[in-house]
């Protein structure tokens, strides 16, 4: 069996989102990578084999070399919410994470993180409210990151749900 091989990658803007024959979701973790096989969920095996690491997003691109698009989708992965009545007090949560260099998603009015017990502590200790929850996770790429593209935390019920 001969794998399809996905050698170019486009952000969300740049490439023909209606001709995607197929969907690939990722957990944040899988979506920066090089060189990984992949399973679509359509059951397909594909070679990603990009020039570089690249940090895909939620609705980014890859074609395959038979010419065919295949959509990126974010998994729904453990997150925490983080929020706090007073955005002054917000920034001051968002200094402490990136003091502490943890990928932090930014959307409005909210943080998003992963779990950690001692920063969630760190964090209700300041006053912090905190949901864990699933959802889709895109932290900030930095200063120096190759996708300098901002994504957006969403609230859309399909791409998280609360823990209970």
């Amino acid at each position: 069996m001969v794998l399809a091989c996905a050698s170019i990658h486009r952000s969300s803007e740049c490439w023909p989102k209606h001709e995607a024959t197929g969907t690939v979701t990722l957990l944040f973790e899988e979506r920066h990578r090089r060189r990984i096989r992949l399973i679509t969920d359509q059951g397909e095996e594909v070679l990603l084999d990009l020039p570089k690491a690249i940090a895909m997003a939620d609705g980014d691109g890859l074609r395959l070399h038979d010419g065919r698009w295949l959509k990126i989708q974010a998994a729904a992965e453990p997150v925490v919410e983080v929020s706090h009545r007073d955005p002054e007090q917000l920034t001051r949560l968002a200094w402490h994470l990136g003091n502490r260099h943890l990928p932090t998603q930014i959307g409005h009015a909210v943080l998003r993180i992963r779990p950690d017990h001692v920063i969630e502590a760190m964090l209700e200790s300041l006053g912090a409210n905190l949901v864990k929850m699933r959802a889709a996770f895109q932290p900030e790429g930095g200063a120096y990151s190759s996708h300098g593209e901002r994504h957006h935390v969403h609230s859309d019920a399909s791409v998280h749900r609360r823990e209970r």
